[in-house]
């Protein structure tokens, strides 16, 4: 049996790093606090796809910069955050290691974005959409079956959940649910990494 090489990359992050990361990064991006949410962003992007820091840096400026033209509810900007998402998934493209396509992902990107932002504002979405949404987005990303990614995609859909109940309680740091979304998030990168080291 050949042994198996841990190295930063796409396929080989680590899911406690990455799901923490992102938790920061959606407290401060729900409180406005862009400054913090670009830490957090520079920090997920860095574990999650082990780019040199030049790109890194780009990438989770593009990130923030999508996130902040979405943010305005009602009229925010999709087409300048698909744009912004694109920059970013050519990007990740660069290394060659996953097989994305950055028009494709960006577009599945934002419709995630999007669906979330109806089941949590509006009527007529459940979860079950919002986690097919989020098994495209990663089928397509890193190259599996949809349904090799399923639980990665219910747990961050779980996670979803806690955020907006943090929201609707107010946005305080110290609230248990946001030690309860960190969890759901790390397990969601836990499943993830696990469905996409299959394919490496």
């Amino acid at each position: 049996m050949r042994r198996q090489t841990h190295r930063a990359g796409p396929r080989f992050f680590d899911p406690v790093v990455v799901g923490q990361r992102e938790c920061d990064a959606w407290a401060a991006y729900y409180r406005h606090e862009w400054g913090s949410c670009l830490v957090g962003m520079i920090g997920m992007v860095a574990a999650g796809f082990g780019m040199g820091q030049g790109r890194t840096l780009r990438g989770a400026w593009y990130v923030l910069r999508a996130n902040q033209v979405w943010a305005p509810y009602p009229d925010n900007d999709p087409d300048r955050a698909r744009e912004f998402m694109r920059r970013f998934y050519s990007l990740v493209a660069l290394d060659g290691e996953l097989p994305l396509n950055p028009i494709e992902a960006a577009r599945l990107e934002v419709e995630w974005w999007r669906i979330h932002r109806v089941h949590q504002r509006e009527t007529g979405v459940e979860e079950d959409h919002l986690t097919a949404a989020l098994q495209d987005l990663y089928a397509h990303v890193y190259g599996v079956d949809r349904a090799e990614v399923r639980a990665a995609a219910q747990h961050r859909v779980v996670a979803m959940r806690l955020s907006d109940a943090w929201v609707q309680a107010g946005c305080d740091p110290a609230d248990p649910l946001l030690a309860q979304e960190r969890l759901e998030l790390v397990a969601s990168y836990t499943a993830l990494r696990e469905a996409v080291q299959q394919v490496s």
